[in-house]
């Protein structure tokens, strides 16, 4: 069973930085997938931050984070981090790490993702 376990979260103050891990397991096809992070905030809805196809692939942002957070995946691509600098308190979420099995026409659209991890939560201070 395909498995996506986030760590790295926890609180910071605004201008500070923090990142993200996302650990994929028991996935064969890293090659073909796309993986991104979104996130929730209470009483919104998910919205996407970043996404990267596998085979260094490329990459897509949201506005919002534009500039700020860098998304990179390692060799092996079992592993995606999310670098988040210059963090702002609208930065406040719970963030979800998610994969697509195949390719994703709309990268930063939560509903071409087929697994999700269960979150990690992240607290931006101002």
């Amino acid at each position: 069973q395909v498995r996506l376990a986030e760590s790295g979260g926890g609180s910071a103050q605004a201008g500070g930085s923090l990142r993200l891990s996302c650990v994929v397991s028991d996935f064969p096809y890293y090659t073909s997938a796309c993986m991104g992070w979104f996130r929730q905030a209470p009483g919104k809805e998910r919205e996407a931050v970043a996404a990267i196809y596998g085979g260094g692939g490329s990459t897509y942002y949201s506005d919002s984070v534009k500039g700020r957070f860098t998304i990179s995946q390692d060799n092996a691509e079992t592993t995606v981090w999310l670098q988040m600098d210059n963090l702002k308190p609208e930065d406040t979420a719970m963030y979800y790490c998610g994969l697509s099995r195949g390719y994703a026409r709309r990268p930063l659209s939560a509903t071409e993702y087929d697994y999700w991890g269960q979150g990690i939560q992240v607290t931006v201070s101002s």
